[in-house]
């Protein structure tokens, strides 16, 4: 064999040999029957498992549904000095909550105020329910109750109602009311213990419920629904324009129900991690759901998720006892609070004292008039001399009127030569309207005058006269004031201002009597006040 075949083979061997090691692959080794049956048990065990994870969560769920579904919940009735309250085991949750010292109407048989609005076939209030958990507890489970009644006295210490609910091997659910016999607040503490083997990923959504009838029209100055305490700012909504979930937080202090007088609210222990849903269905039923953080329960542990309730009237003293922002709740105004306030306070300190709240505003309308006395003389006396300077005004409008500079230039010059100030009429009254701006939100939200009676025909200092006497009288008052007052200025001007009486009078007419009382003998005062400056100069 020459070279050049030798040379063919060996290169035939090397292409085989390459082609072997790295584009052949070897065959792969046939598996045993043992080992194939092996690994599929393996698998079906996984995907067994995963299957039987899925369907066990669903059967706890439709489980507790069922369960729920198919008893009928207990009334729990609750007694205390201040309400009388009726809860069920249906969801642990409240079916009513009367307060016993106030009634709907000025009638002493009137049915007591109830905070509670539901209608048949809808959730009731304070119910606890946990979608995004590892276990959903359905907000209408039936709960065992730890008693069939509470009554409790002034005497008496706090007492506990205990909801309690078991599932084998799953979990139990606890729900803990706390209620004292002096105060409106009632503490909740929601427990979750741990029965299975593996941790729970839990979290609770404390809901409150309410059906708002749109048939029902509030008053402009009062507001029926929603109301939360927000990043330190009040947040109300709208029940007519809640059509869509609206979520608000963190940062929830407080959230609840409100009307004109009185409020429910569900105080968050934890505002920094608390969050807020609202939303109303077809039923017009309102939902107010405060949302905490989620809690990791490891086995046969419990998680727990505490609240304050508050269910009272809107009385500041008593919001403001509580230390949870709530006295917030009382609309005086974002710029009017800091004086509104205090009259609210000097109002009910002297209501100690004279045991009548119409009388009080009396006294107050005296303190507030000799508080800006001098404000007052002064500004008569710069009218008296602003009127004995009017022909010499005339004179210059009628020298300058066509000349708008020099016309001003020569008025402030006589102003300066006779000492007078143009402003020293109108400014001490300008200082004044702040004060009655802030007593009229003080009168207008003060719980404390609702069904508080004066006297005679005027039972109620919240609401409007019933026969618009004083209303009417009060007109009369500011329009003998505005006669007495010197007058000033252009004749028109002057006739235009005495209508303002009879606007004013018209305005008034729907206000609360409270109110008009202030104002009527407001003026009377300031009559008195300028009858003794007309009579000195």
């Amino acid at each position: 064999m020459d070279k050049r075949g030798i040379l063919a083979v060996i290169l035939s061997l090397v292409v085989l040999f390459i082609y072997q090691t790295f584009f052949v692959k070897n065959p792969p080794v046939p598996k045993r029957s043992e080992d194939v049956q092996e690994e599929k048990a393996v698998e079906n065990l996984k995907s067994n498992k995963v299957a039987l994870e899925q369907e066990r969560k669903v059967q706890q769920t439709k489980t507790l549904s069922s369960l729920a579904g198919t008893l009928k919940g207990k009334d729990i009735p609750v007694d205390t000095p201040l309400y009388t309250a009726t809860f069920t085991t249906s969801g642990g949750a409240l079916k009513s909550f009367k307060l016993k010292g106030y009634r709907k109407t000025i009638d002493k048989n009137s049915e007591f105020i109830e905070l509670v609005e539901v209608m048949d076939g809808m959730p009731h209030p304070l119910t606890i329910s946990s979608p995004d958990s590892s276990i959903d507890i359905p907000a209408d489970t039936i709960y065992e109750a730890n008693l069939d009644s509470i009554k409790m006295t002034k005497a008496m210490d706090s007492h506990s109602l205990i909801f309690s609910r078991s599932y084998p091997n799953e979990i139990k659910v606890e729900k803990i009311f706390t209620f004292y016999p002096a105060r409106y607040t009632v503490d909740l503490e929601a427990r979750v213990y741990n029965l299975s083997i593996d941790p729970l990923d839990q979290n609770a959504y404390l809901s409150w419920h309410q059906f708002v009838d749109p048939q029902i029209k509030t008053d402009r100055d009062s507001h029926n629904g929603p109301i939360s305490f927000v990043v330190k700012s009040i947040e109300r909504q709208n029940v007519e324009k809640l059509d869509t979930a609206k979520l608000l937080g963190p940062g929830v202090s407080w959230s609840g129900f409100e009307s004109k007088y009185f409020l429910a609210a569900m105080i968050s222990q934890n505002p920094s991690t608390t969050s807020l849903s609202l939303s109303r269905d077809a039923r017009n039923m309102v939902s107010v759901s405060l949302k905490g953080p989620k809690n990791l329960i490891p086995p046969g542990q419990f998680g727990s998720f505490r609240y304050s309730l508050y269910m009272g009237p809107k009385d500041y003293s008593i919001l403001k006892a509580e230390g949870a922002d709530l006295e917030n709740a009382i609309d005086f105004g974002s710029w009017l609070k800091w004086l509104a306030m205090p009259l609210l306070v000097t109002l009910k300190f002297l209501y100690r004292y004279v045991h009548n709240y119409g009388i009080a505003i009396i006294i107050l309308t005296i303190l507030i008039k000799i508080l800006f006395w001098p404000l007052g003389n002064k500004s008569y006396k710069s009218m008296k001399e602003m009127q004995k300077l009017q022909p010499k005004i005339n004179e210059l409008r009628e020298k300058y009127k066509n000349d708008k500079t020099k016309l001003s230039q020569e008025t402030m010059a006589m102003y300066k030569t006779h000492k007078v100030n143009p402003l020293g009429g109108c400014l001490p009254m300008i200082i004044q309207i702040p004060v009655f701006f802030g007593l009229y939100k003080a009168l207008l939200y003060a719980i404390e005058l609702r069904h508080s009676p004066l006297a005679w025909w005027i039972k109620d200092m919240s609401a409007k006269d019933p026969y618009y006497i004083t209303p009417i009288i009060m007109g009369a008052t500011m329009f003998l004031q505005q006669k007495m007052t010197p007058q000033m200025g252009d004749p028109m001007q002057a006739k235009i201002m005495l209508w303002m009486p009879v606007i004013f009078t018209f305005l008034f007419l729907n206000f609360p009597s409270g109110l008009v009382i202030y104002w009527l003998f407001n003026n009377i005062i300031s009559i008195g006040q300028q009858h003794y400056i007309n009579k000195r100069l």
